[in-house]
């Protein structure tokens, strides 16, 4: 997988691709990141990437030209399966999402910045829109990062046991029911005896149900289908 990241500030997303499992995926070889700083694309001297929007209003938007001469020449270089721009009236990242994103091959993202970007960008490029919730955060880079981070573990081959991701909460619509470690008594606090029984089939079970119960209480929603 490729990642071709556009962005006005992208030393601000370096750092979580230099550790933990994004990094192991890097080093794996099973993904690629590209970073790309929007303002090389400028036709400016002073770089300028943003101007005073049309018709008045506060805020500053993201300009067509430079976005346009980017994503250009990037998709004349190869071919992208999605052109993602980070918004927040985009569609709400959830585990559906990155499962289906996982399985794609090169993608484009875009940070938004400022107000967002000029109207024709999303008309004429974008493919997909994505939110990481209902709330507004200076640019789209960290928004970016968990993007990524969603995806990049799902990938075969970057987690430890490749079946941990299958049992992460969201996977079936349910939360992920409790989970315990060593020791099982401690200052009396003891581990459910179901748990540490070695019986796989009734453990499976119990865990279905705790699972199922922790999800009725925490988030009603995610059964009402």
């Amino acid at each position: 997988m490729r990642l071709d990241i556009i962005s006005v500030v992208p030393d601000l997303m370096r750092s979580p691709f230099e550790a933990s499992i994004m990094k192991r995926a890097i080093d794996k070889g099973l993904v690629e990141i590209h970073f790309h700083n929007l303002r090389d694309y400028s036709n400016t001297n002073y770089k300028q990437i943003d101007d005073y929007q049309f018709g008045g209003g506060a805020g500053m938007v993201m300009m067509v030209e430079p976005i346009d001469k980017c994503i250009t020449k990037l998709k004349s270089e190869r071919d992208y399966d999605e052109l993602i721009y980070m918004t927040p009236d985009g569609e709400t990242l959830n585990q559906g999402i990155a499962n289906t994103l996982s399985l794609k091959g090169n993608m484009i993202i875009l940070c938004g910045h400022y107000k967002g970007v000029d109207q024709r960008v999303r008309d004429h490029f974008i493919t997909k829109e994505i939110s990481i919730g209902d709330y507004v955060l200076s640019g789209g880079e960290l928004g970016a990062i968990i993007l990524c981070d969603a995806i990049i573990r799902l990938i075969p081959g970057v987690l430890g046991n490749e079946t941990s991701a299958l049992t992460d909460s969201f996977q079936d619509d349910l939360l992920a029911p409790p989970i315990y470690t060593r020791p099982a008594d401690y200052k009396g606090w003891k581990v459910p005896e179901i748990l540490t029984s070695g019986n796989t089939p009734k453990i499976e079970e119990w865990r279905e149900e705790q699972a199922l119960q922790r999800t009725k209480e925490r988030r009603p929603d995610l059964l009402e289908d």
